[in-house]
């Protein structure tokens, strides 16, 4: 239902922003399409995943909690996206959209943790996530595909532990989120936004924190970081290229990796199979740590920081990627 909605609504979204201007300009720097692109396909994605749910769902306190909180920040992100939103508004906006899921009892559930911590660990987490994908939406299909990767990962997590709520808002998700992927690959019709982006970076970080994964071990923890490593290394990569060549960690570059890959020789279509398989891979591998024996647990860790770190070092090699360049 929502990937049918998702499909029929987004070219009406689409109409619109076009109708009120709120287009995405090319500027030769990070922004390369040829020409505007249309905003607001997170509204899309929300309202779609908002019907989707509320025809099939019983609410409770839980679903209550991360509806109000995804509606604070896609009216937010669509705020940002009219280019009237100040950081510091936008701060709090995020800041208030994370205590709305505490205040619902979505929080990480680590028992061995004191309160405070536990709220200070959930909240890094959300603005992690929000941001995260609000990072790696620089290129077309890249935040909705590996969004829609680690969605139906979560949703195997649920399916796997019977929890059918976690399984029916996700599923709902990754629905909302392929109808609009399907605009969005290149070369795209439509942009997330920040409305989009922010939405999806909250829901994956709620839904990933109300999953049961201990189960077998309590290193199984660690599954929904290993899931949602695609983006994490996105944040962590900046903020190291950024560092080593003195630019403000907060100011845009063209240091994305989906960028970084398609100036140095591979096209965007090629640049998101790389990305989609990585993705994959990382999710495949999360799904291992939660129902491998313990004695496996160091490999697969293990094997996903080689992973991302290769991917780092080739990525942010200056050299490799101007001698690829010309090759090509």
């Amino acid at each position: 239902m929502s990937l049918c909605l998702s499909l029929y609504l987004t070219p009406i979204i689409r109409k619109g922003a076009l109708k009120f201007n709120i287009l995405d300009n090319p500027d030769g720097r990070l922004k390369t399409q040829k020409q505007p692109i249309p905003y607001l396909g997170g509204i899309a994605v929300y309202i779609t995943y908002i019907i989707g749910i509320g025809i099939v769902f019983d609410y409770n306190h839980e679903v209550l909690g991360l509806l109000l909180a995804s509606s604070i920040v896609v009216m937010l992100g669509l705020v940002d996206d009219l280019k009237v939103l100040t950081p510091g508004v936008k701060l709090f906006g995020q800041t208030l959209a994370a205590l709305v899921l505490i205040r619902a009892d979505i929080y990480i559930k680590l028992t061995f943790l004191p309160q405070w911590a536990v709220i200070i660990l959930t909240y890094g987490w959300l603005m992690l996530m929000m941001n995260a994908f609000n990072l790696i939406d620089v290129m077309d299909g890249c935040a909705s595909g590996i969004a829609a990767i680690a969605g139906l990962a979560f949703f195997t997590v649920a399916m796997s532990n019977n929890n059918i709520m976690i399984a029916t808002l996700t599923i709902a998700l990754v629905g909302s989120i392929l109808g609009f992927w399907y605009y969005n690959l290149n070369p795209a019709n439509i942009y997330l936004g920040d409305a989009g982006s922010m939405f999806l970076g909250l829901n994956l970080g709620a839904l990933a924190m109300i999953g049961q994964y201990t189960t077998n071990h309590l290193y199984a923890a660690l599954a929904p970081i290993v899931i949602l490593a695609l983006p994490i290394f996105e944040v962590i990569f900046l903020i190291i290229i950024r560092t080593l060549h003195h630019q403000p960690i907060m100011q845009g570059s063209p240091d994305h990796v989906a960028i970084r890959l398609q100036k140095h020789g591979f096209t965007v279509m090629q640049s998101m199979i790389i990305l989609y398989s990585a993705a994959f891979i990382l999710a495949g591998m999360g799904l291992l740590l939660i129902h491998s024996t313990q004695e496996y647990v160091w490999y697969i860790i293990l094997g996903t920081l080689l992973i991302l770190i290769l991917l780092g070092l080739l990525i942010g090699n200056e050299k490799f990627l101007k001698n690829r360049s010309k090759k090509l």
